[in-house]
């Protein structure tokens, strides 16, 4: 029993939704009968109904072409990452040629990284986030030691929450506090544990005004929040794909670099896909970088994978992306005032961890019940809610515009309520 978001409203915003067919495109797991309340597109998106049709038709031409489909498939593999490239510049707020699909996310930092992380005696530091996601610290700390540094060179933001995760003005006072020596920021856009979007725009402002290079990890921003990387002047980005964009396991990522750097003599780790396409075949010894981020490109591309994601986009181009942001903040807002209420009601310590403020928040909730262990979590499971658990006692979850409904919403608090029932071990 509902007593605070009734199905019956959840059923009449389901009808309302501008964004509600959507819902159709994709393939929902099934529990008991059900559909499962999924909540972990933060993790691993749904897959797209189109995505067999679209790893079939590559298949077909690999089977009837062999290496000829290279330039006669009905998507000819060659310039194969190149038909994604206008779907990943509307999300990520880029021009076409300052995007790439390649490679998997925490490479593509370490390519970026050999071009935008120069240290200098005076200029050896890179700045991140505390709690940061493991990936992204080992590859700072490596970064730091292949150049002769050591992790003490790391500059880590604190915040001052129980979370640890900084705020944007406490990233903003260790800009200013230890900017003359930082050599290069690297932060994700948005926070993986509280779901914390950053104010991008205005941290790469202040970074740059001290001479900073700024880069930013998008794996959980990419198709979640809005993005304006060439307005901001941002100097590259990565992401990956199999969350909020929805490619699969290991979907093909992504890399953003700024087209102020296309013609710079940049250090790079350089492989044949980003050589000049008018001359890559004759085989030449010198390096001759494509003035576009494909520049950054080494191998040719994973077909498919990059088919999958495809098709993902396929449907991403047929989105409001107006509509997207207000539906992601609007279910997360209801989810969150959800959580207090029933926590009020039943004398359950739980406490939100995701920001409530809208510019801070993308489509995730991070919270903690604070009394409870992981058998609080595998019995909501049981009952088809699939989040994710993430010690000490904090459940994410992600309302994707796309595929969730306000009747999942209200289906939720039906489901914690059940399990709350149940008394703490």
């Amino acid at each position: 029993m509902n007593a605070f978001f009734h199905i019956d409203e959840a059923y009449a915003l389901d009808a309302a939704d501008p964004l509600g067919s959507f819902r159709a495109a994709f393939h929902l797991p099934v529990w008991e009968g059900n559909e499962v309340i999924y909540l972990t597109g933060n993790s691993l998106g749904l897959q797209p109904k189109g995505v067999g049709a679209a790893i079939d038709q590559e298949l077909t031409d690999w089977k009837n072409l062999g290496v000829e489909g290279h330039f006669h498939a009905k998507k000819p593999w060659m310039p194969y990452h190149e038909f994604l490239a206008d779907s990943l510049a509307r999300l990520s707020g880029a021009h076409p040629h300052e995007v790439v699909a390649m490679g998997s996310l925490t490479a593509n930092l370490h390519f970026a990284l050999a071009s935008f992380y120069q240290p200098t005696a005076a200029r050896p530091a890179i700045l991140c986030e505390a709690k940061a996601f493991p990936s992204d610290r080992y590859a700072l700390v490596s970064q730091l030691q292949f150049h002769g540094y050591t992790e003490a060179d790391l500059i880590e933001v604190a915040g001052t929450g129980v979370d640890g995760v900084p705020t944007d003005e406490d990233i903003l006072t260790a800009i200013a506090t230890h900017g003359d020596r930082v050599a290069t920021l690297l932060i994700g856009g948005v926070n993986y544990f509280t779901g914390r979007v950053y104010d991008m725009a205005r941290i790469t402002k202040a970074a740059h005004k001290k001479g900073i290079l700024v880069g930013w990890d998008l794996a959980h921003a990419m198709g979640n929040v809005p993005l304006s990387l060439h307005d901001w002047g941002v100097d590259f980005a990565a992401w990956c794909s199999y969350k909020y964009l929805n490619a699969g396991p290991g979907g093909t990522a992504g890399l953003f670099v700024h087209e102020r750097h296309h013609a710079a003599d940049l250090p790079r780790l350089a492989g044949w896909w980003g050589h000049n396409k008018k001359t890559r075949f004759l085989m030449g010894p010198d390096f001759d970088p494509i003035q576009s981020a494909e520049a950054w490109q080494v191998s040719n591309a994973p077909v498919l994978s990059m088919a999958a994601q495809r098709a993902s986009l396929d449907i991403f181009d047929q989105v409001d992306l107006a509509a997207h942001r207000q539906k992601g903040l609007d279910l997360t807002r209801r989810c969150m005032d959800m959580l207090e209420a029933v926590a009020q009601e039943l004398d359950e310590p739980i406490r939100l961890i995701t920001p409530k403020e809208d510019p801070s928040r993308g489509c995730q909730v991070s919270v903690q019940f604070e009394q409870r262990d992981r058998t609080f979590f595998d019995a909501l499971l049981a009952q088809g809610v699939v989040a994710d658990w993430r010690e000490p006692g904090t459940i994410r979850m992600a309302f994707i515009p796309l595929y969730s409904r306000y009747s999942d919403l209200a289906r939720l608090e039906q489901a914690l309520r059940k399990t709350l029932a149940i008394p703490a071990a």
